[in-house]
């Protein structure tokens, strides 16, 4: 059988980063989404990012839930550590590694499925506890997982491939973030790499929780006239929707932010999206104005990326919870464990 694994050997006149690493140093396994997935776009900008971050493989830690999207973690930084959660509860498990070693650069891959459905009150705690890691949505407004059902992210009105129309209203989770008291919200578009990117260095700078909302269409489950959320060409189901034998490659669509702030991006079904970048003089440190800006933008029609809100003074969980300096997995065990004398004396505190 052939195989489609990546060869070991980068070329000679790569180019290196400042730890003398190859981009190709931060891939992972070959993808195996369908051909033309907004993901896969998603995965060269974090790839690109951490690179050009110089960011160390081994300090990497990076997590997920269930769903398309949660695959992605394998696709890039082979060598970094990692864990793939039950369904939703990936903050959680993110809580516990990050309080255990704060040395590592946490990043936490989920979809508009896994975090703002079941995952919802997970996503909420990591958000209000402020945990210092970047926290991807690789938002596609239905579970291409499980064929197309449409998923908490998929705006009123629009359809799925069968021609249901969606009656329910939307979670937005840059608005969720907002709400919450989030210190880090952005939100980019999967064939913008030269936004994106830039964005991901940001949050991977940030001290807390840095929410990066992507939309990211599916290639094979949302790409039809009446979605809201269409990206790339796809052949069309004729009798049944959850049947896909066959994805037809398709050229990836690539967009650039101009200079007026404004870009239509024409999807391969001759729909269009209308994208606008925040002026230069917008403020993302004031909550309200953020949150009456959106509203703004909204009613016409118009998807706003960039970085939407930042906080850099809040607390950390390390720093509201009062933790050492040092990560706990390098305290001795002494120090972890101080025996039954401390035990009785914290316990008399409570009588």
């Amino acid at each position: 059988m052939p195989s489609i694994a990546k060869p070991v050997a980068a070329h000679p006149t790569a180019q290196r980063n400042s730890l003398g690493l190859t981009i190709r140093d931060y891939e992972g396994s070959m993808s195996t989404l369908c051909a033309g997935c907004g993901h896969d776009s998603i995965t060269a900008a974090i790839i690109r990012a951490l690179w050009e971050q110089s960011t160390p493989p081994h300090r990497i830690a990076k997590l997920s839930g269930i769903g398309c999207s949660s695959k992605t973690p394998t696709y890039f930084v082979g060598g970094a550590h990692g864990f793939n959660s039950a369904h939703g509860r990936m903050p959680a498990i993110a809580t516990g590694a990050i309080g255990a070693n704060r040395d590592l650069t946490y990043i936490g891959v989920s979809g508009d499925g896994d975090s703002l459905s079941i995952g919802l009150g997970q996503l909420s705690h990591g958000l209000r506890r402020n945990l210092r890691m970047v926290y991807v949505i690789e938002n596609n407004g239905v579970y291409g997982l499980t064929k197309g059902q449409f998923s908490a992210s998929a705006d009123m009105g629009s359809k799925s491939k069968r021609g249901e129309a969606n009656l329910m209203s939307p979670i937005d989770p840059v608005r969720l973030a907002l709400s919450l008291g989030a210190t880090f919200v952005a939100r980019s578009f999967s064939g913008d790499k030269e936004q994106l990117v830039p964005i991901l260095r940001a949050a991977f700078a940030h001290r807390g929780f840095a929410l990066v909302d992507v939309i990211s269409p599916c290639v094979t489950f949302n790409d039809h006239v009446g979605s809201t959320k269409s990206y790339l060409h796809t052949r069309r189901f004729s009798q049944q929707l959850i049947q896909a034998d066959f994805v037809p490659p398709a050229q990836e669509i690539l967009a650039q932010i101009t200079d007026a702030g404004t870009t239509t991006v024409k999807m391969h079904d001759g729909s269009s999206v209308l994208f606008r970048s925040v002026p230069k003089d917008y403020d993302p440190t004031d909550r309200a104005k953020v949150s009456a800006y959106l509203d703004q933008n909204q009613k016409d029609g118009q998807i706003l990326t960039g970085l939407l809100y930042v906080d850099s003074e809040s607390p950390d969980l390390h720093e509201l919870s009062g933790t050492t300096a040092t990560p706990l997995r390098e305290l001795p065990y002494e120090k972890l464990c101080p025996g039954s004398a401390a035990l009785d004396a914290l316990q008399d505190e409570y009588r």
